[in-house]
């Protein structure tokens, strides 16, 4: 067990399921300084991820690492350099508590050991496939006028391999898909920089839209889309 991640284990298929913000958990020993309703909201954490994270890991027999602690405690998809490791603001909200906070402490305490881990699963696999997979807020409180209409969005930086198998299939089960949105991969990729391009092992960066995976029939819904994806992406490109 550790306070930096959780592992789902559902079986050998050599797919690995990469979830930075899917937890919204604070430790007791942090005070971040806010209402903490706004631990429910996408500043700190993926809404439906871990949910169809899950159901994916059962029904593809796979394995899945998801982020234990909050984007506000530290933000695991970001570089060991990169501004917003520890942030001070989130979409308007001010996080007082980590003004005085150490950088180096929360890295040593929860991004290493994930990072070690998220390694350390891929290295035990022969040909390992990964879907990193998050959730967008269909709007921003700092941005109201950005429109956000995407289902679904397929982020990625040099290697689009997977992107190209998966944007028509998406499309032909009915959803709207954004290529590189709502964000762009070639600035937002830092897990599948290190874990995925790094290493030329194949990934599928994926965003759903939240309002469409909080509640369990959403989830299913897409947890049954991307299985069929996962696979297909795998046999052609693992």
């Amino acid at each position: 067990m550790s306070e930096a991640f959780t592992i789902l284990r559902g079986g050998d298929t050599q797919i690995l399921i990469i979830g930075d913000h899917a937890s919204n958990k604070v430790p007791g020993d942090i005070d971040l300084g806010i209402d903490p309703a706004l631990l429910d909201a996408h500043v700190a954490i993926d809404i439906g991820v871990a949910e169809v994270g899950a159901l994916l890991v059962a029904g593809l027999g796979c394995t899945a690492i998801l982020g234990g602690v909050s984007r506000l405690v530290i933000d695991l998809n970001r570089e060991d350099d990169a501004p917003g490791l520890l942030p001070v603001m989130s979409d308007g909200h001010a996080i007082p508590g980590n003004r005085a906070a150490d950088l180096a402490e929360r890295m040593i305490r929860f991004h290493h050991p994930y990072h070690h881990e998220v390694g350390r699963l891929l290295g035990g696999m022969t040909s390992p496939f990964i879907l990193s997979l998050h959730s967008f807020t269909p709007s921003l409180a700092s941005k109201p006028d950005e429109k956000r209409p995407w289902d679904i969005g397929i982020l990625y930086n040099e290697d689009d391999r997977a992107a190209r198998i998966a944007i028509p299939m998406l499309e032909a089960a009915g959803l709207n898909v954004g290529d590189q949105l709502p964000y762009s991969g070639k600035t937002l990729n830092a897990t599948m920089n290190r874990h995925g391009e790094a290493n030329g092992i194949p990934y599928l960066g994926v965003e759903m839209r939240q309002d469409l995976v909080s509640d369990a029939g959403g989830q299913q819904r897409f947890s049954e889309i991307l299985k069929l994806i996962l696979i297909e992406c795998r046999n052609i490109l693992a």
